[in-house]
């Protein structure tokens, strides 16, 4: 199923001076869980390590952008982005980086979540992809190297904060029994 979902959502057409990676990450905790925090364009600091701080214009609808304020640490303290694609039947979101003092310019991405089932026990299945622009001084494979660890760190954390959201909701059921 992981290959049909990266064909049928995360198809990016790289121009030249850019780059494209997927990067994909089993979660074990169910699909509601993981979508309600990836979801929330308005709180990416819910599961996202490096943002201090998020605003919001306005309603979050298609076409709405955000102000986040990344942590010390990373080549950058701002990043305006647009939100894309938002589907909550379909579990997909889209977001455009529109300006910031970073150097990932056009950048582009794609986050789904895929609900699945190992050993009978729900778990998610998350796939991101992106496409950026290569800066000057820089090789595809470091672009992609850089962007990866990003994403990866994020999914990290995203399994980290659902895993113990599930766990917390399994306890919290059984002692109200």
């Amino acid at each position: 199923m992981e290959a049909e979902y990266i064909f049928r959502h995360h198809r990016h057409q790289p121009r030249e001076n850019q780059c494209s990676s997927t990067v994909v990450r089993q979660i074990k905790a169910p699909v509601d869980i993981v979508w309600s925090l990836v979801r929330r364009f308005d709180q990416p600091q819910k599961y996202k390590p490096f943002v201090s701080r998020c605003t919001v214009r306005g309603d979050v609808n298609i076409g709405s952008v955000r102000e986040v304020n990344v942590k010390t640490g990373l080549p950058a303290t701002t990043s305006t982005e647009r939100l894309e694609l938002l589907d909550d039947q379909e579990h997909i979101l889209g977001v455009k980086f529109v300006g910031g003092d970073h150097r990932l310019k056009n950048y582009s991405s794609i986050t789904t979540v895929h609900p699945e089932t190992i050993d009978g026990r729900p778990i998610t299945l998350v796939i991101e992809s992106f496409v950026v622009d290569v800066p000057e001084g820089n090789t595809h494979d470091e672009t992609c190297y850089f962007v990866n660890a990003l994403i990866n760190c994020n999914l990290k954390s995203l399994a980290d904060v659902s895993e113990r959201m599930a766990i917390q909701g399994r306890f919290e059921s059984t002692n109200r029994l």
